[in-house]
């Protein structure tokens, strides 16, 4: 059983040493785990829990929210966001 991933873990990967960003990167975060949550489709906060290819893909979505702020850019898209979350959803978009 994995965890979101944390605060520490996301400058590790954006190689962030010093500390004046971290609340930004804190709400970058935050939105990444929602995006993710949302991704997967119907995310029951009592009972589901991420898995490692979950956590890896809520601190790849919150590294492209980071690097790519664009409004208009849709970072699910990402290859390798996207290999992450496969297997993962519940519910589908009806076309």
């Amino acid at each position: 059983m994995a965890a979101w991933p944390t605060l520490d873990q996301l400058k590790i990967r954006l190689d962030i040493v010093d500390d004046q960003s971290d609340d930004d990167l804190d709400d970058t975060l935050a939105a990444a785990i929602v995006a993710t949550k949302n991704d997967v489709g119907v995310w029951d906060e009592m009972t589901d829990t991420p898995d490692e290819s979950l956590s890896r893909a809520a601190l790849r979505m919150a590294e492209l929210l980071w690097i790519r702020p664009e409004p208009n850019r849709d970072n699910r898209h990402d290859p390798t966001y996207y290999r992450l979350l496969g297997g993962h959803r519940k519910a589908f978009p009806i076309s």
